[in-house]
């Protein structure tokens, strides 16, 4: 038996003209698509390369001292968790407790909101009280008990 068996006489007439005509309407397809991805690839690349991404300033405040606090806890909650460490409640609460044992605003004017958020503050940026109170325009003072 012959193995080489000629396909065209095996199919039918018209039949070769359709499966060519199907062959090359899907490669075209095939190409088009591999051509959109390409194009999008490209974008992508061109954006991340050539076109600056927008950032958006994170330390905008001219304030210090207290106002700065105030800002903190009446602003955006995440910046009180940003700066300080904790949530707007958690320092709310220390506060309250700190009141509660005797803490009470420094001589020099620092509130006890202000005393703890230059702690918290110290802890979360590794900062010595020396640089902190470098930057600040209050005299700093360790928190002031009974």
């Amino acid at each position: 038996m012959d193995i080489d068996i000629d396909l065209e006489m095996q199919l039918k007439p018209g039949q070769l003209e359709a499966i060519i005509l199907e062959f090359i309407t899907r490669r075209k397809c095939l190409l088009d698509l591999l051509t959109i991805i390409l194009m999008q690839i490209t974008q992508v690349f061109y954006q991340l390369l050539f076109i600056p991404s927008i950032r958006i300033p994170h330390h905008t405040s001219i304030l210090t001292g207290h106002a700065w606090v105030l800002e903190l806890l009446t602003g955006h909650p995440r910046l009180i968790k940003i700066n300080f460490g904790v949530p707007l409640e958690i320092f709310s609460v220390l506060t309250r407790i700190l009141r509660e044992n005797g803490v009470r605003d420094s001589w020099h004017g620092v509130t006890v909101e202000e005393q703890l958020g230059i702690f918290l503050y110290m802890c979360i940026t590794g900062l010595s009280s020396r640089l902190v109170a470098s930057g600040s325009n209050v005299q700093w003072t360790p928190l002031q008990g009974k």
